[in-house]
């Protein structure tokens, strides 16, 4: 106990539109191989794995890893909504540091459908049900659309309402998140927008538009992560060290305005934790990958991660302070808005992501001399994972 977990391998797909993908297991298995591969090690030294994926049967993580081979090793189906990927991290994390094992494989994939997210599971209690239910009562007159964007849409009009900002830093964040994914091999969108395109693209909800919400998107991803006595047994000198990590979930709190039905609160109480437990302000990140479903809760999320001062978003957007030159660089990947969200696969893309930037390996998109990185993963009903990873050597 004591010793800070190591993430030593990484790797993603390039994410794909619904029915451009390869099945599942063929997806997650590439993705795995890659991982170990960058690692350096072999299949055999791992010794529990991690599979998140929200759409598919129970042990799906089982069928694919067995494309890879069956070593009868521990393999746990973790399932926290879009917060599944950064929840298989956090467990492999916990694994490392209680001293069990010392070498755990987390591995998020997912095949996507075409078209808003919906529930499979239609004759039993929903379990999201309290938020529709408080939702319809902060929003009696909200238009009828699928949860997520209705949720998102309504967070974003109350912040819009509360601080009186321009609604067009919305469409300011789509801008800077789609020129951060030009430079994005992995990204499923590249092309630069403009303002003016993203405004006028077609409404979804009062101020969202459709370039203001992510795509449905398929892919996979993969982490490895070791103890310290590990990574030298194996001759790795450089490695990235998670130096934080919280997962909180719903208080009462979430209940008590539209912007915390959407997860601030979470974010806030997990940013707080992160940021005592290590020591480190947020101040001094770098760079960051964001829970970007939709450029509101990106604008909400600045100030739950203490980016900027309450009701300060605005000013933080039109300073250029959320990207290249700025404060700090917040999705360089082009986040979940263009890199896209294939929901098991999102959390530990975005920690791929960030171990490139830190390792100094994202080409075009490079943070330059990003030391101090910080992810944002958040999944309603309630999951949000906020994670501090540094260089080791």
């Amino acid at each position: 106990m004591g010793e800070k977990a190591k993430v030593i391998g990484v790797n993603m797909i390039p994410f794909t539109k619904p029915g451009k993908n390869e099945p599942y297991e063929v997806m997650a298995s590439r993705a795995v191989l890659g991982a170990l591969e960058d690692a350096g090690i072999e299949y055999s030294d791992i010794q529990q794995a991690y599979a998140s994926y929200v759409y598919g049967d129970s042990t799906c993580g089982q069928r694919a890893l067995y494309e890879i081979g069956m070593t009868g090793i521990p393999v746990i189906n973790v399932n926290n909504n879009c917060g599944s990927g950064s929840t298989a991290l956090y467990l492999a994390r916990q694994a490392v540091e209680s001293g069990a094992v010392d070498c755990v494989l987390a591995f998020g994939f997912e095949e996507m459908r075409p078209g808003a997210l919906k529930s499979h599971w239609n004759d039993r209690t929903p379990p999201l049900g309290w938020v529709d239910e408080r939702l319809k009562e902060l929003w009696p007159d909200a238009p009828e659309a699928p949860r997520a964007i209705k949720l998102f849409g309504a967070a974003g009009n109350e912040y819009l309402e509360k601080y009186g900002a321009n609604p067009d830093i919305f469409a300011k964040v789509a801008v800077k998140t789609r020129n951060h994914a030009t430079n994005n091999p992995y990204s499923v969108f590249n092309k630069p927008l403009t303002i003016e395109e993203v405004l006028s693209s077609p409404t979804l909800m009062p101020n969202m538009t459709r370039l203001m919400a992510c795509p449905p998107t398929c892919g996979a991803a993969a982490a490895i992560v070791c103890s310290e006595a590990f990574a030298k047994k194996h001759g790795i000198t450089e490695s990235v060290e998670i130096v934080a990590q919280a997962l909180t979930t719903d208080t009462h709190a979430s209940k008590d305005n539209l912007i915390n039905l959407a997860g601030a609160d979470m974010t806030l109480r997990a940013a707080n934790q992160v940021y005592e437990a290590s020591g480190i302000g947020p101040e001094e990140v770098d760079v960051i990958e964001l829970h970007d479903c939709f450029t509101p809760n990106e604008v909400i999320t600045y100030e739950g991660l203490g980016l900027c001062e309450e009701g300060g978003a605005e000013k933080f957007i039109n300073d250029g302070d959320n990207t290249y030159g700025g404060k700090v660089v917040v999705n360089p990947s082009g986040g979940l808005m263009s890199k896209g969200h294939p929901i098991g696969a999102t959390g530990l893309a975005q920690c791929t992501e960030l171990v490139w930037q830190l390792r100094g390996q994202a080409q075009k998109r490079q943070v330059e001399n990003a030391k101090i990185a910080l992810q944002h993963n958040l999944g309603l009903g309630g999951a949000c994972i906020v994670t501090m990873y540094r260089l080791s050597k």
